[in-house]
């Protein structure tokens, strides 16, 4: 076990690895980037499994990634189609970097992290993909540059509070992923009645 699990004790560790599960199913690179960054700068000693993320050419690519991200977020319709490509990578992502927090020397610990972090990224990419959809059905382009911004700030928010004040992180994660299960539930309702509208309008057009 290196320095930076010793020097950590196990709320700590587990709140990191929620932030990066939680945090990768909004914005997978990043995550991945800003870790890495914060290794490389010595902001943070990252734990051996995480390391890797502080090379130099993984932080070029995640860089690279992090900046087509960040622009075709915000754009209509794209934004969707960005986070159906990438839907199958951030759940597994996610699971990895909590995995990576502990590590092969834990080898317990870091499968429950791995659970933890792969359950936090499935809930924030449903509740992304569902909120987008929602905003899509509106024309107009400056809901979905708000929305993206608001994500952009949540993840860099939950990484800062998650290794300063990791109790209060983990208070604050518990009530929005009870919020976010609320809105993923109320979001499928509406759009599940805005597809009926829509269907209901195709089948009268072409009826004779």
């Amino acid at each position: 076990m290196n320095e930076a699990l010793a020097s950590l004790g196990t709320p700590e560790l587990l709140a990191l690895a929620a932030a990066l599960g939680w945090a990768s199913g909004f914005r997978m690179y990043a995550v991945v980037f800003l870790v890495g960054m914060a290794g490389a700068t010595g902001w943070m000693e990252l734990p051996t499994g995480l390391q890797v993320l502080q090379h130099p050419l993984l932080l070029v690519a995640s860089g690279f990634m992090l900046f087509v991200e960040f622009f075709a977020d915000k754009i209509p319709v794209v934004d969707s189609l960005w986070d159906m490509v990438n839907s199958v990578l951030r759940i597994p992502a996610g699971a990895a970097l909590a995995a990576g927090v502990f590590g092969a020397d834990s080898g317990a610990m870091a499968l429950a992290a791995a659970l933890l972090g792969g359950s936090l990224a499935a809930t924030s990419q449903a509740a992304k993909t569902s909120t987008r959809a929602a905003i899509n059905t509106s024309p107009e382009p400056f809901s979905n540059i708000g929305a993206s911004l608001v994500e952009d700030g949540l993840v860099v928010g939950a990484l800062w509070l998650a290794t300063q004040h990791p109790m209060l992180f983990a208070v604050l994660l518990a009530l929005t992923v009870v919020l976010m299960w609320i809105t993923i539930w109320a979001l499928f309702k509406f759009l599940r009645a805005v597809f009926r509208r829509l269907g209901g309008r195709t089948a009268a057009s072409t009826s004779p």
